[in-house]
């Protein structure tokens, strides 16, 4: 008798945890979800609004508050908002207690055209629209360039923005129509020609040799171009 009761026990045990598993997930599915929580990873400044994530949220599924949570599609939301040109990449999950909650990382601008048409190149090298919510303080290309070719911009825009000293100093990138690079300096008035991205450390540093013996000798001033095409050397004009 003993034996079976035991056999008992343990059936009962089972279908009590069988009962309480099933219950909790009608209860967890059923749960109603408030309104969304946005939260912006990286980035202070916002290239798109909380407004206008919530936007796209709604657009996509309606009104998401109030709705049980088994009806939210979150691949379509992560979806809705990857389609933003402003967002790098976005993250939508329910947590535990029934929030939404949506994980935005925005694109990082890292230089502005201004040509024919204006608009930022990201720190992938890709086109990127301006933003009507935040202006982003980053070096102004001129020139010639393309939309779909935009490595060459990104590579010198990309060292500009990680060298602390060309962040502080350049201000512009020109862009020839033979593709060499030109930088336009904060307080000089001088043409810094670049010319292709070959060697470009080698030509940074020459640069930065430049200014140190430029500075002692009082000659910043005196020159309207300086030349570092030539990775051994830099080749001065003076006014």
């Amino acid at each position: 008798m003993r034996k079976y009761y035991k056999h008992i026990k343990i059936g009962l045990l089972l279908f009590l945890v069988a009962f309480l598993f099933a219950f909790s997930s009608l209860r967890n599915s059923n749960r109603i979800i408030g309104d969304p929580n946005i939260s912006f990873l990286g980035e202070e400044n916002l290239f798109v609004s909380h407004e206008a994530v919530s936007k796209l949220l709604i657009v996509n599924q309606g009104n998401i508050a109030d709705k049980p949570k088994e009806i939210i599609d979150l691949n379509g939301l992560e979806s809705a908002l990857n389609s933003n040109p402003m967002i790098k990449e976005a993250q939508v999950y329910i947590s535990v207690d029934g929030q939404l909650n949506a994980e935005i990382r925005q694109r990082k601008p890292i230089a502005r055209v201004s040509t024919n048409a204006s608009y930022y190149v990201d720190s992938d090298g890709a086109y990127m629209p301006l933003s009507t919510n935040y202006t982003a303080r980053v070096p102004l290309v001129t020139g010639y360039v393309e939309k779909n070719d935009l490595h060459n911009i990104a590579v010198v825009a990309s060292k500009v923005r990680e060298d602390d000293f060309l962040s502080k100093n350049v201000v512009g990138i020109h862009q020839n129509e033979d593709g060499s690079l030109d930088f336009k300096m904060r307080n000089e008035d001088f043409v810094v020609q670049l010319g292709t991205i070959k060697k470009l450390d080698k030509k940074i540093n020459n640069l930065k040799a430049f200014y140190q013996k430029a500075i002692k000798d009082s000659m910043l001033k005196k020159y309207s171009v300086v030349n570092l095409r030539f990775d051994k050397q830099v080749i001065c004009t003076k006014k």
